[in-house]
């Protein structure tokens, strides 16, 4: 299908692109850009007043298929990644069976593409069964089309274990996605902290996530291997990754869109909708998370989308399950922040577009040149939003089978900014608001 979408705010923030014009798409591949000329489209899209920029790139969220379906499905998860102009995601591999054969992964990756919504790369787990034990067969999984491999949020504690994983992925050049959580340290329902002593919760210290960031620091000196660091949640582990860069590690790190924008105050009365994971620390926490996104010692933001069902949020604090749902919300807290900051729109829409990417690199393959990007030839993934549009998150606007998150208005009280119109993957058209109209 040829897809012509006119008058829109064509914003691209890797090349600095921020003008009115035209995109015209052919083939699943932008064909032009700006002032596009003659072009014979079989639908046109009138974008006036709206910004039409790259998909977003969401680099973690939980789709719960297979095994935890009443959750979450493939289908609705991917349905919500449209609706939240997300065109690519990466899933980590804590699924049901664990994601370390090669026909599961395949399996994935096929239903994914079959339903058309959102492009999916999965993590292959780093060990059997994330037992922590017996490393998986790396090759074969990348062969599969994993882009990375991961162990989830199940902490490694056999410190020999990530040695001769971090060995066997420098040897490769494969990436591993670790979350830094000391298996001994780890495992409150609140971070440490008054908060956490005033409503009696156990509490997770800092410590829990920079001694596992030390460990984790020796060992990419001692093999080589390049670490994605998921979740970052404290000053001190902002810092601790600040010092690794200026080093020359090889290492990336990502922020929730939990932990930008809430701290442990958050929490109120037990409210179990703020029970997540990692926990929510203190304002200082926060603002560090911040800076660290702004400077690019975090390269980029995600949802952390993780569906949960009624019955597993609707209890004690801490018995309910951590978790919330995001991909719905990327857009608007991205541009939340960058309101926060008094950032353009260009560097808001950068840690959900470009800069993730790089993350991914060249495990993306024939994608990562344009990806996350507005370029001629390149791929016609794209979100077109209306950045003047403000909403309440509500259950009943959510895509998602996961309807709890943190940021629903009977909770927060605000609007967030930005609604999605269109999002198309590969030239076709994956979502389209209720609200627009087109030729």
């Amino acid at each position: 299908m040829k897809i012509l979408i006119q008058n829109g705010r064509l914003l691209d923030p890797a090349s600095g692109l921020d003008a009115t014009g035209d995109l015209a798409i052919a083939s699943g591949r932008i064909v032009g850009l700006g002032q596009v000329g003659e072009f014979s489209a079989d639908r046109t899209i009138d974008a006036t007043g709206l910004v039409v920029a790259p998909g977003l790139v969401d680099l973690a969220a939980r789709l719960r298929e297979p095994g935890h379906e009443h959750e979450g499905m493939l289908e609705s998860e991917l349905a919500a990644a449209a609706a939240g102009g997300v065109t690519s995601l990466v899933c980590p591999p804590d699924t049901d069976p664990t994601l370390d054969e090669p026909g599961l992964v395949e399996m994935l990756k096929f239903r994914a593409r079959k339903l058309s919504r959102c492009r999916l790369f999965p993590l292959g787990a780093l060990t059997r069964g994330l037992a922590g034990e017996t490393l998986t067969e790396m090759a074969e999984l990348t062969e599969a089309g994993c882009v990375g491999f991961s162990h989830a949020t199940v902490p490694i504690r056999n410190t020999l274990t990530m040695q001769r994983a971090m060995q066997y992925a420098a040897s490769f050049g494969y990436a591993l996605w670790l979350s830094p959580r000391d298996p001994w340290l780890s495992g409150g329902v609140a971070a440490s902290g008054a908060v956490a002593t005033r409503l009696g919760l156990s509490g997770e210290p800092v410590a829990a996530e920079t001694i596992a960031l030390h460990t984790i620091f020796e060992l990419m000196r001692v093999t080589g291997a390049r670490i994605h660091l998921c979740r970052i949640s404290s000053a001190a582990g902002v810092e601790l990754i600040r010092q690794a860069k200026k080093e020359g590690l090889p290492v990336t790190a990502d922020v929730s869109i939990n932990s930008l924008h809430l701290s442990d105050v958050d929490i109120g009365y037990f409210n179990p909708a703020m029970r997540l994971q990692p926990p929510l620390r203190q304002q200082r926490d926060r603002e560090a998370l911040r800076q660290g996104l702004l400077d690019g010692t975090i390269d980029a933001l995600v949802s952390d989308h993780n569906p949960v069902t009624s019955d597993e949020k609707h209890l004690p604090f801490a018995e309910a399950t951590p978790g919330a749902t995001g991909l719905e919300l990327l857009l608007s807290l991205a541009l939340r922040w960058g309101q926060d900051l008094g950032l353009s729109l260009g560097k808001s829409l950068d840690v959900i577009t470009a800069r993730p990417v790089k993350v991914l690199g060249s495990a993306l393959g024939s994608l990562s040149a344009s990806a996350g990007r507005l370029v001629v030839g390149g791929v016609g993934d794209v979100c077109v939003f209306d950045a003047g549009a403000s909403g309440a998150v509500t259950p009943e606007r959510l895509v998602s089978q996961g309807k709890h998150t943190p940021f629903a208005f009977d909770i927060t009280g605000f609007e967030l900014p930005g609604q999605v119109r269109f999002t198309l993957v590969a030239g076709q058209v994956a979502f389209e608001s209720l609200l627009t109209e087109s030729a």
